[in-house]
């Protein structure tokens, strides 16, 4: 029998639902199971047991009454450090707030605590989630599940190496530049970037106003690609707080056949050439679609070579304004070696001309994107250049740009997972649709994995920890 937590979410929930399983022991098990991975991860930087069962324990005892149940209800999740918590110190990854606890749940931690999930940890995150590699001062690194020499990714790089180690279903990150894509590939799980507007970064570390808030979204991880679309389900739509929110149409994967999708895809972006294995994994997968009839074209959406351009000019227009509000509302007096580096660059000192000129490139290339959807409903293409590199290597910027780019345009991306290098390190496949149209990347992202039945298991894992299931009673 599969052991309970490698299961999708829904046959999880529905195992509490039919009480297979209680909500109390598979609190205590996953619980076990952060315990058995954690000395070596590094990914949970806060626990609370007693609270935690607590929680599960009223969960049984709403089911026990007959109470009305949420479809998550009973199930296991972490959060993210960077997203709020009212019950859990949150830190943002930074000094000043070690010992912070939140008046409220940032908006997708109340949406999925209202659809029952439990939750049973806090995951590390860099500074500010301002880094592609998990480390901090308070907490330090999180290690690769592969390959403890090497870094998970950042910035939901304590997510995804808990989630590749089999001890929890699910997590939501955030992405500003590609920290929930980055962390997926690195770590051979399913991540999802949603539409620029589509779920409120209302509690996240990074504002939710200001010219850096359209870059950001919060967003699932999970092992299953069918799981995303579940928990999107659940935390999208206005909080009625964050500005950038909007009411968007609720398209179902399900509904899409996923073999009448017009599909274009590159193997590299111009801008940094991908390894020979990330290159070989994703040809493999093109050629089985080709197989199998699908319309597939090669294609590279014009103006994507502006990409590092204007993300830089973006990151930089506010002269480090809003890191310092952020280390000064957080009090915190010495910042991440990142941060710090972030801070010793030179002000551009943009005028208000300069500003509004490359908000008008920004917008420029946004059109001149959205022309690929004229020809192609999904694009596909590397989630970055390399696999999971050394801790503390230095980064080429360039190699980010696989993701960075969507997060300029605002599209919603899918990563999961399509084969691992010659070191075993994991390789992550990226789709790509309009604005709003998750349901079409979301449902090519579920084909492709139900095609492949490719879950890679990393050399630390939980899975000597297995919970059975009991009878089914009504």
């Amino acid at each position: 029998m599969t052991e309970i937590l490698d299961q999708p979410i829904g046959d999880i929930a529905q195992a509490v639902r039919e009480k297979q399983i209680t909500a109390v022991a598979l609190a205590e098990h996953t619980l076990a199971r952060i315990d058995a991975v954690n000395a070596d991860l590094n990914a949970v930087v806060s626990t609370n047991a007693e609270l935690t069962l607590k929680y599960a324990a009223q969960a049984d005892a709403d089911l026990a009454e007959g109470k009305p149940v949420g479809p998550l209800h009973g199930v296991p999740m972490t959060i993210k450090d960077s997203l709020d918590t009212f019950d859990f110190v949150t830190t943002w990854g930074t000094q000043g707030r070690a010992a912070f606890r939140p008046s409220r749940d940032a908006s997708v931690v109340a949406r999925l605590r209202g659809a029952g999930a439990i939750l049973v940890g806090k995951t590390n995150t860099p500074e500010f989630t301002l880094a592609f590699q998990t480390d901090n001062n308070l907490f330090g690194r999180t290690n690769n599940p592969y390959d403890l020499t090497r870094t998970s990714g950042g910035s939901s790089g304590g997510a995804a190496a808990l989630i590749a180690s089999r001890a929890i279903p699910f997590d939501i990150g955030t992405d500003t530049g590609g920290s929930i894509r980055l962390p997926a590939h690195f770590c051979g799980i399913a991540g999802l970037k949603p539409t620029s507007g589509r779920v409120p970064c209302s509690g996240n570390a990074l504002p939710s106003e200001g010219l850096w808030a359209p870059l950001s979204q919060p967003g699932p991880m999970t092992r299953f690609a069918k799981d995303l679309s579940l928990l999107l389900d659940i935390i999208e739509g206005p909080d009625l707080f964050d500005p950038n929110v909007r009411i968007a149409p609720k398209l179902q994967a399900q509904d899409i056949d996923p073999k009448s999708l017009r599909i274009g895809f590159h193997l590299s972006n111009g801008l940094s050439a991908p390894t020979p294995a990330i290159q070989a994994a994703l040809q493999s997968v093109v050629d089985k679609l080709a197989n199998q009839g699908m319309d597939l074209r090669e294609h590279r959406p014009d103006g994507i070579e502006m990409t590092p351009l204007i993300f830089s000019r973006l990151l930089a227009a506010d002269d480090h304004e809003t890191v310092l509000d952020l280390l000064e509302r957080s009090n915190t007096e010495t910042p991440s070696t990142a941060i710090a580096s972030n801070l010793s660059q030179p002000k551009p000192g943009f005028s208000a001309a300069e500003l509004c000129n490359i908000l008008a490139i920004w917008d420029g290339f946004k059109s001149a994107m959205l022309k690929s959807f004229a020809t192609f409903d999904v694009l596909i293409c590397p989630v970055n250049a390399h696999t999971a590199m050394p801790h503390g290597q230095a980064e080429d910027m360039l190699d980010y740009t696989y993701t960075m780019t969507y997060n300029l345009t605002g599209w919603p991306s899918v990563v999961i997972p399509c084969g691992l290098d010659e070191a075993g390190l994991p390789i992550g496949l990226q789709l790509i649709a309009a604005p709003f149209r998750e349901d079409r990347c979301l449902a090519l992202a579920e084909w492709i994995q139900s095609e492949l039945d490719f879950f890679p298991l990393p050399h630390v894992n939980s899975n000597n920890l297995a919970l059975t299931l009991g009878p089914k009673t009504t």
